[in-house]
Formats: C-alpha cells, sequence, structure tokens
C-alpha cells in the first residue's frame, strides 16, 4: 500500500487578480482585510476575523476582463475553478451583498437533500467564489432553486 499525506486542513487559497486595490475592496466585503505584502513578490496576504487566509498574486496581465478561462469558454482548460467558503448564515449573506451591491451570479442554490444552501459571486477579476450556508433555518428564504449543474 503507498503511504498517504495527513492533510490536516486547507492553509491558504491563491487567487490571481489583475488590480490589487481592487481586489482588496472586493474581498473586505467578504470580511478579509489586508495583512501583510510580500517583499519580493506580487502577492498580498488578506485573513478574515476567523483566520482563514487567502493570497492575492497580483499579477494577471493575460486574458480578456470579461471572461474567466476555466469557467466561461467553451474548451474546458482543468485547474481550480471555484474557492467555497463557509458562511455562518446565507440569509445574511444575501442581504449584505445586496446592501454591497455584488451581483449573485447563480443562486440562492440548494445541494443534494442535506439543505446547504450557497450562492456563487465573483470577484472583479471574475474568479468564482461560492458562498454557502448550512444549518440555518432557510424556510423564509425566497427563490432557492435545486441545484442543476451547468458544465
Amino acid at each position: 500500500m503507498k503511504r498517504t499525506i495527513d492533510i490536516e486542513r486547507v492553509d491558504h487559497i491563491g487567487v490571481r487578480v489583475r488590480d490589487l486595490e481592487r481586489a482588496l475592496e472586493f474581498y473586505a466585503i467578504l470580511g478579509f482585510g489586508l495583512h501583510a505584502k510580500a517583499a519580493n513578490d506580487a502577492v498580498a496576504i488578506v485573513r478574515n476575523a476567523k483566520e482563514v487566509e487567502l493570497n492575492l498574486v497580483y499579477n494577471a496581465n493575460a486574458g480578456d476582463d470579461a471572461k474567466n478561462i476555466l469557467m466561461d469558454v467553451p474548451e474546458k482548460y482543468p485547474g481550480y475553478t471555484h474557492v467555497a467558503l463557509r458562511v455562518a448564515s446565507i440569509k445574511a449573506t444575501i442581504e449584505a451583498l445586496n446592501a454591497n451591491r455584488v451581483r449573485i451570479t447563480q443562486g440562492p442554490v440548494a445541494f443534494g437533500r442535506d439543505g446547504h444552501v450557497s450562492v456563487f459571486v465573483r470577484d472583479p477579476d471574475m474568479n468564482v467564489v461560492e458562498l454557502r450556508g448550512r444549518s440555518e433555518d432557510l424556510s423564509s428564504l425566497d427563490g432557492v432553486a435545486p441545484y442543476v449543474p451547468q458544465n
């Protein structure tokens, strides 16, 4: 039997962006603040109050500003398609997104029988962020549709 690696948790997630200030404004809505900038690389470390960490790699210089090459083109390239972040309340999340005029690109959608509900948004560089709530009474949440893969 092959030996396996004991992964304890996700340490951080790297997200490539074009404009650091624009990205910082967006991720601040999700509760992230600048923790540090690398002295020798185009990397800004942002964290939220729960110590979830993203590395904003601010050296993107190619591609269509209006498309995500992994999600929005007919040819399917390998790569990470999105990050899913657990939220305390999907209802409060939707309210905050609306208050900040962040467009929900998909959702709210329910996945399977477990009742988990997600909304999807795009950052200014079209990177997909899934915001997922769990264990919440959603009986008063309108417009929840079952998830249907869009391929």
